[in-house]
């Protein structure tokens, strides 16, 4: 990977700052200097100078010669609405399936062209670090992302198929048409699959999570290993806990970032 260099001379702290907030990702939760340059494409100087104004403010941790984000992103994630609102109304429905299935599950929106996990339980059995809160994947490939998409206004479906459907493995989906015969089925069934789509051995099986005025706000989903998990037997589960979360959801006045997921 070659450093693209940029002219920060035009970028206001702010713009650095985020650049440097979106180096780091679950696959490089530290990064040293070296690499946040190369990820960011801003001069060593400037990188230097930032990180060191954001660890100040506990945006960036500092140790050992790497850099990791600070306990302040933390506080100030827990304070989002979409994790709070969300989180509080699918929780209990959540760990009522943990405890009958044992399995790890996940609670994402939409974010784009992508699914943005706002939750995790993980299962007794390790399945994928691809998944982490906070973390993000492709709608088209992804149960929770077809589940989301499935029932999306058809703008946003256009916009996602004109992005294009990156393949993950053997078995994603890479054709408008079939998408599209699959979220036609998932909009009639309330339930979408992902068969090791987006990851080789690993399935997954969503439901939405309806707002108020029955929009889609957010799905959940439960994650095995494929060939050692039905699918289909889970389903019921996974819809029965996803209802539960929407008929809590249905009694709030929802944040506008929560309620324009959609």
């Amino acid at each position: 990977m070659r450093a693209v260099q940029r002219d920060p001379s035009h970028d206001s702290v702010l713009q650095r700052a985020n650049l440097l907030l979106e180096a780091f990702s679950p696959q490089h939760r530290y990064l040293t200097l070296s690499s946040i340059v190369l990820r960011t494409g801003l001069p060593k100087s400037t990188v230097h100078r930032t990180a060191q104004q954001m660890t100040a403010l506990g945006w960036l941790t500092h140790d050992n010669g790497r850099y990791s984000l600070g306990t302040r992103m933390f506080e100030l994630a827990g304070l989002s609405s979409v994790r709070h609102e969300l989180r509080e109304a699918a929780l209990p429905y959540m760990e009522d399936l943990y405890e009958a299935t044992h399995m790890t599950l996940h609670l994402g929106v939409r974010m784009g062209h992508e699914v943005l996990y706002v939750e995790k339980i993980v299962g007794h059995h390790r399945i994928t670090e691809l998944s982490q809160v906070g973390g993000r994947m492709p709608l088209h490939c992804t149960a929770i992302g077809k589940s989301l998409l499935a029932f999306s206004p058809e703008n946003i479906v256009e916009d996602m198929l004109g992005h294009g459907l990156t393949k993950r493995t053997q078995a994603t989906i890479t054709t408008p048409t079939h998408l599209r015969r699959e979220l036609n089925t998932i909009s009639e069934t309330n339930v979408a699959f992902d068969r090791e789509e987006s990851a080789v051995g690993v399935c997954c099986v969503a439901a939405p999570i309806y707002g108020p005025g029955r929009v889609v706000v957010a799905a959940m989903s439960v994650t095995g290993r494929a060939g050692h998990n039905r699918l289909d037997r889970l389903a019921p589960a996974v819809i029965t806990a996803a209802l539960g979360a929407s008929r809590t959801l249905a009694g709030l006045r929802l944040s506008p970032e929560l309620s324009l997921r959609t």
